[in-house]
């Protein structure tokens, strides 16, 4: 809660004590944003409080509104409509505000709660190299983990690394066969893409084995499941499981070159992890909690030997959790992998974040982790995101016909360039300068395009329009930023004091709208880390940038006789590129000081 509704709601509550001789808990009610049609900023909602103040909605709301006006420097004015108190801050309660947020070196970050977040994402498969999807993932888990640790929370950001089965194999089986012993080095490629080659590689020859034995009579399915190829890639599965020496080299060998280029791309995008998981570490895991359900008789097994979890009562299907041979499934492991985790970090929350395709597997996990008795079942989250689709239409990696997340980076330094020379932004800069510039916009346009969207709406990513320098975009905020910091420069160079003195200022309707924004950020990032949504944050600091273009062109700054006027509005320039870089940083967004 923000400086003065806090104060409001004290005043509120003192109100209803000496008029209406009635306690009212400042927690147990909100004040809403006034209706842009009525004067105010702060509404207080009469309609819930009639029984108490036994008088009409119009005579309770006047009765608040004369008390806070007289007994509080807060309230400068208020009116009555239809039972909704709307009240105008005064003057010296803005600028006190301002200049509570200008001393404020952390100001949005929230005081700690004690809860411990764990926040898993990324969960990338080494058979191929991370594309338009995993950017929003890893864009996603990145900011929501900021956010959370703003809003007070102990967090750790891990990263499940899915290194084996079946689609492993079907890379390493493509590449002993058509490898030739190719290396990154000989081929010039990063590991990641050399790999992704092969494992497209692998299902264009297995089609070709499938339509083969179609052509021979056999039935589709059947085909599918008797085509050599798939046939070599689940023994080498095997083998792998049984330790052979030669396959589990190959692997690592094969791993290895994906992991460094996984390096490179997460260095690229600005994204670190405190610890990473492997699958082939964690694919064991769970058995042992299969026995203790079992004991607990949250699972049964069938006939075949099999064990399963009845989830119909909770209108879910029942739900295989080992095999009668007694291998795992997926949900064994993570079954496992959840308890692994919170051994190691004791959460009170963990976040999966996870496309929507896997929904029905969380709600099926968290379901069978709250039978089995566990107490932090109640803090698992999974942030069921959207698949984000190109103006091309939807991606297939085993067909080879994804966005390559390098390749779109760097399409987005390339564009950012040439859209930055075009506009001449670039003067006085080195060519280092210049070049870290381009990258810092275009990653900023392609991360803020991608999380100004709420997480669950399925999106359209378009390249061209996420760059621009005007509308809603990372680029437009960046600009604000580069422009306040130009600002900041010339007060330097002509030697003007900071802070000012709140006495005889009469705020402009531009300073008044700025400050208001100002005062309602720590809440955005509250309301952010509630819901998970970077989508909040990206628009308060869109629209707080938007404001102050708009004070830009109509207030003047150095172009005024009164010294402390300049000096205040120096001040409120320099409180908007502190939110703007706090807020953006929270998108894992860099703001430029020059453009």
């Amino acid at each position: 809660m923000d400086f003065i509704e806090k104060e409001l709601k004290e005043g509120i509550s003192a109100a209803f004590k000496v008029v209406f001789e009635h306690d009212l808990d400042v927690e147990s009610f909100s004040l809403q944003p006034t209706r842009k049609d009525f004067e105010g900023s702060h509404t207080f909602v009469m309609f819930p409080y009639l029984r108490v103040t036994r008088k009409s909605p119009e005579e309770s709301g006047k009765a608040i509104g004369e008390y806070l006006q007289a007994n509080t420097q807060l309230v400068s004015g208020y009116n009555v409509v239809k039972g909704f108190l709307n009240l105008t801050i005064a003057d010296a309660a803005w600028l006190n505000a301002l200049q509570q947020i200008s001393s404020n070196d952390t100001y949005g970050d929230l005081p700690s709660n004690g809860q411990k977040v764990m926040v898993e994402f990324s969960s990338p498969n080494t058979n191929k190299p991370l594309h338009l999807g995993h950017l929003r993932n890893n864009f996603l888990g990145d900011s929501v983990s900021k956010i959370l640790k703003a809003a007070g929370n102990d967090v750790m950001k891990v990263n499940l690394v899915n290194d084996r089965g079946i689609h492993i194999c079907k890379s390493m089986l493509a590449y002993q066969k058509f490898g030739e012993g190719e290396t990154p080095d000989s081929s010039g490629m990063k590991g990641d893409h050399l790999i992704g080659k092969y494992y497209v590689k692998f299902d264009q020859e297995y089609k070709k084995e499938i339509e083969g034995l179609i052509h021979q009579g056999t039935d589709a399915e059947e085909a599918k499941k008797k085509a050599p190829s798939m046939l070599e890639a689940q023994q080498m599965l095997r083998k792998w499981e049984e330790g052979d020496e030669e396959t589990v080299a190959l692997w690592k060998l094969m791993n290895g070159w994906v992991f460094d280029g996984f390096d490179v791309s997460y260095k690229t995008m600005g994204i670190e992890f405190d610890k990473i998981y492997h699958e082939s570490d964690t694919y064991l895991l769970g058995k042992d909690i299969i026995e203790e359900g079992l004991d607990k008789q949250v699972f049964y097994k069938k006939d075949d030997n099999s064990v399963w979890a009845d989830l119909t009562s909770e209108k879910m299907d029942e739900k295989l959790v080992l095999r009668g041979d007694g291998t795992s499934v997926y949900i064994t492991q993570d079954i496992g992998t959840c308890e692994l985790k919170h051994s190691d970090f004791p959460f009170d929350k963990s976040v999966y974040v996870v496309g929507n395709e896997q929904d029905y597997h969380f709600k099926v996990l968290f379901s069978i982790m709250n039978k089995l008795g566990r107490e932090y079942a109640d803090g698992l989250y999974h942030l069921s995101y959207g698949m984000v689709d190109l103006p091309s239409g939807k991606m297939k990696s085993r067909e080879g016909t994804v966005v390559d997340a390098d390749d779109l980076m760097q399409e987005m330094f390339d564009t950012a360039e040439k859209q930055t020379r075009e506009l001449g932004k670039i003067e006085g800069l080195s060519e280092e300068e210049a070049n870290k510039l381009y990258r810092t916009l275009g990653l900023g346009a392609l991360k803020y395009f991608l999380l100004k969207v709420d997480p669950k709406k399925r999106m359209l990513f378009n390249p061209q329009e996420s760059i621009e320098f005007q509308g809603n975009t990372g680029p437009f905020i960046q600009y604000t930023h580069a422009r306040i910091s130009a600002i900041m420069r010339r007060a330097e160079s002509l030697e003007i004091q900071s802070g000012f003195e709140p006495v005889g200022i009469e705020l402009k309707e531009r300073e008044l709208e700025l400050i208001h924004k100002l005062t309602e950020y720590p809440k955005t990032v509250a309301l952010a880390a509630e819901d998970y949504s970077p989508a909040l944050v990206a628009q308060a600091v869109y629209d707080l940038a938007k404001s102050y273009n708009g004070f830009y062109q109509d207030v003047p700054i150095f172009n005024e006789d009164d010294k402390n006027l300049v000096r205040f509005r120096i001040n409120i320039s320099q409180a908007v590129a502190k939110v703007i870089r706090h807020g953006m940083g929270l998108l894992g967004i860099d703001v430029p000081e020059r453009m």
